[in-house]
């Protein structure tokens, strides 16, 4: 019986650790949303419009399209903020999220190809 009482212990604790996690990644997730889209937004369109030219016009066809594909996953936001400068791979570390960071580019690649 203790036995028993132990593993139903440990595994609500288990249980419980995993709750905490997943949290914690949402958390991350909405934090991607909230802080670095708009920033990525903005950078985008800077550069899109520095390197307007004859060659690239970078009209407003191609300016939503290119929006659309770094915007449409939070891996992408996160990938085009890292390319940018706007966050480093020690802001992910410094925050704690450096984790949650690969976890999210490990599920968004299995799940979005």
């Amino acid at each position: 019986m203790l036995i028993i009482t132990a593993l139903a212990i440990a595994s609500l604790a288990w249980l419980i650790w995993q709750l905490i996690k997943a949290k914690q990644f949402n958390r991350f997730k909405q934090q991607i949303d909230d802080e670095l889209k708009d920033k990525v937004i903005t950078n985008i369109l800077e550069e899109l419009e520095q390197t307007r030219s004859e060659t690239f016009p970078n009209n407003d066809c191609h300016i939503q399209a290119t929006l659309l594909y770094w915007t449409q996953y939070k891996s992408r936001i996160l990938h085009a903020a890292l390319q940018r400068d706007i966050i480093t791979e020690q802001w992910l570390k410094n925050s704690g999220n450096l984790r949650n960071a690969q976890h999210l580019f490990y599920i968004e690649s299995a799940f979005t190809k």
